[in-house]
């Protein structure tokens, strides 16, 4: 399985007090362990050096990110991320434009979605997303 891993469970995996004891987060020391294939956008290494302060624990988070693939989304996944969240508010979910791309991306590409956050919960009832359930 090929995991796209969200910004809620990085987040809690990299905290320096001991990681709370959830699903998800055991799941990504799982899929790390097993050499499974994790991905990254450059929207949830943004969003991970905007959550963390300090120079030296951003330069952890580069480096240890730098050995992941980057997933650099294309024109067109934008053209289906907004067709998505169009798609989801027609069905009576609003979700958010990064939320839209990040699950497109997934899609496109194949990937597991593993996160905390449960709009995507929502927008797999209602796409191809494949939502990774502990």
């Amino acid at each position: 399985m090929s995991l796209l891993v969200d910004t809620s469970v990085w987040s809690l995996a990299l905290r320096r007090n001991s990681p709370p004891d959830i699903a998800p987060v055991a799941e990504l020391r799982r899929a790390i362990a097993a050499g499974e294939t994790i991905v990254v956008t450059g929207l949830i290494l943004q969003e991970l050096l905007q959550g963390f302060s300090g120079p030296r624990a951003g330069d952890q988070i580069i480096a240890r990110f730098a050995a992941l693939p980057l997933l650099t989304p294309q024109r067109s996944d934008h053209v289906d991320a907004a067709q998505l969240r169009n798609a989801c508010r027609r069905g009576g979910l609003q979700i958010g434009t990064i939320d839209a791309l990040l699950a497109q991306l997934c899609i496109r590409h194949d990937l597991t979605m593993l996160s905390t956050d449960k709009d995507f919960t929502a927008i797999a009832e209602r796409s191809p997303l494949k939502l990774w359930r502990g």
